[in-house]
């Protein structure tokens, strides 16, 4: 949606105060780990845009809430992989000995959306290490939630996403779908089902001060049947738990991040690949 769109969609502007309005009664409270998945424009028009809606989360967190989005940058990978769009095969070796190392501080986000990049330059926050699927934390659990990112399947075990089910943490869908939902990469990464299988990955980071093009193992993750697991989880006995308002004028869904990882484990070992 264009910021034309927006405004003549909107009936008034969105405010830092309308903003925590809303989010209040859709359920957010001080002292959550709050991870957040947004999209700006789908809000309608923003007095302050992302910063605006970065405040209002945060006074609605307050001081012992934690913040958490998806800084991810998978643009740090192998060009033989990239679809959209593709590069000539005469470019792969240039890429792979010149692309810049991952730097938590510089490399930009892609394709996370205005909210994402805007909150992960934000003063005093902290990002993990992963070059591809970092998330930026602010907040007393920000340090837990972040460090010993493993390079190794990146949103599993060993990731953000199960620091913040370790912490009982909540899910905001913010204007998007489960398509956007990255927490049940986590429920893809602990299932079983016939489908699922390990994939080589590649990015440049820093090692010893040195630039270093690294390969790790990864699943193949596939987020195209998570609209349809979303959908199901609403409409089963555990979608009770889900919370549904407006944003300004956005579809949202707050959630137990718990809940949609287990049922997700379940759904797609009786689902997938079958």
């Amino acid at each position: 949606m264009s910021e034309g769109q927006a405004v003549r969609k909107a009936e008034t502007p969105a405010t830092i105060e309308s903003l925590q309005t809303d989010l209040r009664a859709l359920g957010i409270k001080k002292g959550m780990v709050l991870l957040v998945h947004s999209s700006l424009s789908a809000i309608g028009w923003v007095c302050g845009g992302a910063v605006a809606v970065i405040i209002a989360l945060q006074e609605v967190l307050g001081e012992t809430g934690t913040l958490v989005m998806p800084a991810h940058s998978t643009d740090l990978s192998d060009p033989s992989q990239w679809e959209n769009p593709p590069v000539p095969e005469s470019w792969w070796q240039t890429i792979r000995e010149t692309m810049p190392a991952y730097d938590p501080d510089l490399t930009p986000t892609r394709s996370m959306g205005k909210i994402a990049e805007t909150f992960r330059k934000q003063k005093g926050i902290l990002r993990s290490t992963h070059p591809q699927s970092s998330f930026s934390a602010r907040g007393p659990q920000a340090s837990y939630i972040v460090n010993n990112h493993a390079l190794a399947h990146g949103m599993g075990e060993h990731s953000p996403l199960a620091r913040i089910y370790d912490l009982n943490g909540f899910i905001l869908l913010l204007g998007v779908g489960h398509s956007r939902n990255t927490s049940i990469h986590l429920a893809e990464c602990r299932a079983d089902f016939p489908t699922k299988r390990v994939v080589s990955e590649s990015a440049p980071i820093s090692q010893e001060g040195s630039r270093v093009w690294t390969t790790f193992e990864d699943i193949n993750v596939d987020d195209s049947d998570f609209d349809r697991l979303g959908e199901d989880f609403l409409h089963a006995e555990a979608g009770t738990v889900v919370q549904q308002g407006k944003v300004g004028i956005a579809n949202c869904q707050l959630m137990p991040q718990r809940a949609i990882v287990d049922f997700a484990v379940d759904w797609l070992e009786k689902n997938r690949g079958k």
